[in-house]
């Protein structure tokens, strides 16, 4: 089996999460990928998308891009975000002192550092008026 690509452009509401994972969740079956890494893709496709949703288009209308890419050998799966909202880098933000309490740490800001601990690679470039949020899982 060779590499795979499929792609979704869906309205970036909050509802169309579902659609989203569905076709993610789709693709991984097909590679056999392993439920952790599943669940770990899923809920840091949940975090990025929701983001896109809620702040990308602040007159709430706009796309998104959903492309997932998998392969077998190495087994990887590459997820991309593309959408011409608000240029916002998620990866700029600092990370969160977790030593801190919950009391003590600002609020926002975990969902991004819990993606960029369990993926393997995460990158953001802003092009051509899009932004475009890459994810990387291998297993």
């Amino acid at each position: 089996m060779s590499k795979m690509m499929k792609e979704l452009t869906i309205s970036a509401t909050k509802e169309n999460l579902y659609s989203v994972l569905a076709l993610i969740d789709e693709q991984l079956e097909l590679i056999g990928c392993p439920m952790k890494a599943q669940m770990q893709l899923d809920i840091a496709v949940e975090e990025i998308f929701v983001n896109i949703a809620s702040y990308a288009y602040p007159d709430g209308n706009g796309t998104a891009v959903v492309r997932v890419e998998v392969q077998p050998d190495p087994p990887t799966a590459v997820i991309t975000f593309i959408d011409s909202g608000t240029p916002y880098n998620p990866l700029a933000k600092t990370d969160p002192d977790i030593t801190l309490t919950a009391a003590e740490r600002q609020i926002g800001g975990l969902g991004i550092f819990m993606v960029k601990k369990s993926m393997d690679d995460v990158k953001y470039t802003y092009a051509d008026g899009c932004n475009i949020l890459t994810l990387k899982k291998g297993w």
